[in-house]
């Protein structure tokens, strides 16, 4: 039995010439082919382009989107809601539709106030865009509504065209009609109307254009620089309701510096009761959320209502200590009840407002494609990027005729309404019906609220963005450049502005895509063993080169950008170096040429450039080819191509058929049929070299 044992390990494991311990595979094929030349293999396999004229797509387009097929596609309520089950799905969707309009309540008042509207305003986002989010989402577990970030960005917007931002506690939102002193303006409730309707039709446009990946542009480094950033915006937006103090008006730039300058100052003003009832009220919800939240989530997937319940004593203090009358706190004030008017938005506004409209739309739509995919990943679903954008802007339109503000998904309520069980779209609907009853009945009893309460409550909530400043540590472990993208979008977005710091980030976005596509992976690739593998010399020790012959392999597109670098890396990188010739009187270089290294000892005789991972290339990419193949023709170097894909080979036959200078390079399927192809040649010069293939 030891013999044997000894003798299979012998077999299974073998000293290479260079002394190296193999193990040899349990499986070896072996194949026996003809060398191939890329024209070869064409004519061997039928090679042809793909022709796809316009009335062939025209016609599969109808063939493939009959009207019961766009139905379905643009209506994804037609297909889950005829397959709900109910003994499934009901309890869990009712339990978390509860959950989630509790949390409603507190969120969509105090978000409200961010973007410079009555606190009813939220509540009727978390009603009428949220049904129409039904019919056509397809991401059942984001909880659509207010958000903190998009709040303060429409709020800006708000601020900046509306002509009486001070007085919006005292226009009731249900009348068409304002007061007579509201005349010849715009009230906050119809610019961010405006701003909603405006940000629909951009989202149905790029429906329309199927622009669902523009999405992309906004990295994940952007992201969460940008919204950590926005978290600070924020929280100094509440600093006045917190303290209880009146802030100037204060330009867009600057305003976080500006505001902590002017609360600084008026703490000397400052109304203590109103900090007494935040310092409490901050205190209780965040207590139950890293001490009691945690335990009861063991026993239950109902949370504890804190929010809710800090609203309901709040007002009940306010009733009873007389808080406006003996303190001078701040109150919430007139909420009206029923449901308000539809009203035509003031659609002339609409080109003033369209950059900061389509600002939001883009942050609106990246962050609920961002909730959304991370529940379908958890739970094995597709989210359709390009039928969120008609959820999101039919929503928006909808609800731009109620003056409800942008459409977003909130991190916080997604998740609760993710561990409370939901399951379909159905659960938005029983949040939307318990909202309804406190439009028509309970919102007036929240009139008496201290607004300090409702700043408490944003500001808690924004600990999870906060705390993405970690992220900075992972982005530097992973990559210096998206760690870079992260500090250059969080500062200016931190310090100067919004909009502008989101613009930074997208400059500083595509400048990483610029400086990695400078810096391709580029290596001379050798052969292991007595294989057709033909790895990187510098990762694999057992990779040899050939003598002779340099393989060099680029990993990366060839064109306009990256032509130079190309040129120069493959002519560094087989053996050519940059040596200048300079004027001994004026030591300034005269001349400048390649040379050959007079250090390498085996002179080369052939450059096989390995296309394989070459992911396209254009036309200046191709005159770079041949100016480089001519450089080393001229030194009596054989050039071949290897590996080289379809659409490359395509576009290098157009590039011949149309410039005088041709690209004349024999090109292989692989880089062993250019090696061997390669040793051939040689063979017919020298008959005494053996080929072994």
């Amino acid at each position: 039995m030891g013999t044997g044992s000894e003798t299979k390990d012998s077999e299974k494991e073998k000293l290479n010439p260079n002394g190296w311990l193999q193990s040899r595979p349990s499986q070896q094929f072996n194949v026996i082919r003809r060398v191939y030349q890329q024209d070869a293999l064409n004519k061997d396999a039928d090679y042809q382009v793909p022709e796809k004229p316009l009335g062939y797509r025209c016609k599969r387009v109808v063939q493939n989107c009959g009207f019961g097929d766009c139905l379905l596609n643009s209506l994804p309520i037609a297909r889950w809601l005829p397959r709900y089950n109910m003994k499934k799905d009901l309890v869990g969707d009712l339990v978390a539709g509860a959950t989630t309009a509790v949390m409603h309540i507190p969120q969509g008042m105090a978000y409200a106030m961010l973007a410079e509207v009555p606190p009813i305003v939220g509540l009727y986002m978390a009603f009428f865009p949220v049904l129409i989010y039904v019919i056509f989402g397809t991401s059942p577990h984001v909880s659509m509504g207010t958000f903190a970030v998009a709040c303060l960005m429409a709020g800006k917007v708000v601020s900046q065209h509306s002509s009486h931002s001070e007085l919006v506690n005292a226009v009731n939102v249900t009348t068409s009609e304002g007061p007579p002193f509201l005349t010849g303006g715009y009230s906050p409730v119809e610019i961010l109307s405006v701003l909603s309707l405006t940000i629909g039709l951009m989202q149905v446009i790029m429906w329309m254009m199927r622009l669902g990946a523009v999405s992309t542009l906004l990295s994940e480094p952007l992201v969460s620089g940008f919204t950590t950033a926005a978290s600070f915006h924020v929280l100094t937006s509440q600093l006045k309701d917190l303290f209880g103090v009146k802030l100037p008006k204060l330009g867009s730039n600057y305003k976080v510096i500006f505001t902590a300058i002017e609360i600084v100052k008026s703490i000397p003003n400052a109304n203590w009761i109103a900090f007494a009832i935040s310092a409490i009220t901050c205190t209780i919800i965040a207590l139950n959320n890293e001490v009691l939240k945690p335990r009861i989530s063991k026993i239950s997937r109902v949370p504890v209502p804190i929010e809710l319940m800090a609203i309901v004593f709040g007002t009940l203090a306010s009733k009873f200590g007389n808080l406006k009358e003996l303190y001078g706190v701040s109150l919430v004030g007139t909420i009206p009840t029923g449901l308000p008017e539809p009203k035509v938005p003031a659609i002339e506004m609409i080109p003033t407002i369209a950059l900061d409209a389509f600002t939001i739309t883009m942050v609106t739509y990246t962050i609920s494609m961002s909730m959304a995919l991370i529940f379908a990943t958890k739970e094995k679903y597709e989210v359709d990027a390009n039928q969120e954008l008609l959820a999101l802007g039919a929503s928006n339109m909808f609800g731009s005729f109620f003056g409800c503000a942008p459409l977003c998904a909130s991190l916080s309520r997604s998740y609760i309404q993710y561990q409370a069980g939901s399951k379909t779209c159905l659960t938005s609907v029983v949040s939307a019906s318990l909202i309804l009853c406190v439009l028509l009945w309970v919102g007036p009893l929240f009139e008496l609220l201290p607004r300090c309460v409702l700043a408490s409550i944003i500001v808690v909530s924004l600990k999870g963005m906060f705390m993405q400043v970690k992220e900075l540590a992972k982005f530097w472990n992973l990559s210096k450049l998206d760690a870079i993208v992260w500090l250059v979008t969080f500062s200016i977005t931190l310090l100067i502005d919004i909009d502008i710091g989101l613009g930074a980030g997208l400059l500083a976005s595509v400048a990483t895509l610029f400086c990695r596509s400078q810096k391709p992976y580029t290596c001379l690739l050798g052969r292991v063993l007595d294989t057709d593998l033909y790895l990187d010399i510098k990762r694999y020790r057992a990779a040899e080169e050939i003598s002779g012959i340099k393989i060099f392999h680029y990993c990366g597109g060839l064109n306009f950008a990256t032509k130079n670098l190309f040129r120069v890396t493959l002519f560094r990188k087989i053996g050519y170096f940059k040596q200048q010739q300079a004027d001994d009187e004026s030591n300034l270089a005269k001349s400048e040429s390649l040379e050959w290294d007079s250090s390498i000892s085996n002179k080369v005789q052939c450059v096989i450039i390995d296309a394989t991972a070459l992911s396209y290339v254009d036309a200046p990419g191709i005159k770079s080819l041949v100016a480089a193949q001519k450089e080393l023709v001229t030194n009596d170097i054989t050039v071949l191509l290897a590996g080289a894909n379809g659409p490359v080979l395509e576009m290098i036959e157009r590039y011949n058929s149309l410039e005088s200078e041709q690209l004349q390079l024999d090109t292989f399927p692989t880089v062993h049929d250019a090696v061997v192809y390669y040793k051939m040649l040689e063979a017919k010069k020298d008959t005494s070299i053996t080929i072994q293939t």
